[in-house]
């Protein structure tokens, strides 16, 4: 149960259920088998239980590891990200490099397995709790103390995997999942999901794939400007789409507006984000001007790093919030 006092107060907050998403597509010719995985066991090890979550991109299944008896997470992957032996060998080293990632904020990848059917999966550790979407849609905006502490937590991990030169790509809400610990402010962690998944997309097939078919697999919203037109990515990238999930954290709304993936891209490239406090009267300046300058069009205008993102947002949390150091 989640403490009155992460909630936005009533005069500020509201519930996020009308917020903008593009749906995420179904993985075309891949249910069949995919998404039928439950009672099967995949290379002797990982016996599937339960399917817990599916999109246009994998099937998630709870599962139990027989090697070292434990509960994991299997991400069943789509064809579609896997339709030739170069790309299959690309994300096979991505998660290789993600399973060595070590932060109570990062959930790592365990393996990385094709089964004798020909489905590739990612494990990671199943972890109990629910996912910050699921969170914001059942509770709103969130109050401004917890939701810096959930922001610090976010940037804590992504510092760290910024460290070791591992961008995520794909942050948003559905990639976050709260867990029940009693060391964090209100006994709720912050881990951010599918570090490696999301480095294998690249922002130039997606927008060949929009120009051509009107669908984005994913959800567009949290993509950075340079990310959208294909370009050399860095830590400025993840920083404007934590800004964009901060915005929807503290508002219940997408700084952004439009009703299709492509009005959301078109405002992206040539618009201004929406004030905050147009939702939110209560917000402080402060906070809003620090989202307002991680959302700045040109990389160059934002914060140069999670840890000066991190910084900026310190004076609006929980004194002892802030603590940029590895946390084992």
């Amino acid at each position: 149960m989640v403490d009155a006092g992460t909630r936005a107060d009533s005069a500020g907050g509201h519930k996020a259920q009308s917020r903008v998403r593009t749906a995420a597509q179904p993985a075309l010719g891949f249910d069949d088998l995919a998404g039928t995985q439950t009672g099967q066991t995949l290379d002797g090890r990982f016996r599937i239980v339960r399917k817990v979550g599916e999109g246009g991109m994998a099937y998630v299944y709870q599962a139990h590891d027989l090697v070292v008896d434990r509960a994991v997470a299997v991400k069943v992957l789509s064809p579609r990200l896997m339709n030739d032996a170069t790309s299959a060998a690309r994300l096979r080293r991505e998660a290789q490099l993600a399973s060595g990632l070590d932060h109570p904020n990062v959930c790592p990848i365990l393996a990385f397995g094709e089964s004798a059917g020909g489905l590739r999966y990612l494990v990671m550790p199943y972890l109990e709790g629910e996912t910050l979407n699921a969170w914001e849609l059942r509770e709103g905006a969130a109050g401004i103390e917890f939701g810096v502490s959930l922001l610090t937590q976010m940037c804590l991990g992504l510092h760290y995997a910024h460290s070791l030169h591992i961008l995520h790509r794909d942050l948003k809400p559905e990639n976050v999942m709260l867990v029940p610990d009693e060391g964090e402010p209100d006994n709720l962690r912050a881990v951010i999901m599918d570090f490696g998944l999301a480095k294998e997309l690249q922002a130039g097939t997606e927008v060949r794939k929009l120009t051509s078919t009107g669908i984005v697999p994913g959800t567009p919203e949290f993509m950075s400007p340079e990310q959208i037109r294909g370009m050399p990515l860095d830590a400025r990238s993840d920083i404007f789409s934590l800004a964009v999930l901060a915005f929807e954290l503290f508002t219940g709304e997408l700084p952004f507006p439009g009703d299709t993936a492509q009005d959301v891209m078109r405002a992206r490239l040539s618009g201004q984000p929406r004030a905050m406090h147009t939702f939110r009267s209560g917000v402080p300046q402060g906070i809003e001007a620090v989202v307002a300058k991680a959302l700045t069009r040109d990389p160059a205008g934002r914060y140069p790093t999670m840890e000066t993102f991190a910084e900026a947002l310190a004076p609006f949390g929980a004194a002892d919030a802030l603590s940029i150091g590895p946390r084992h």
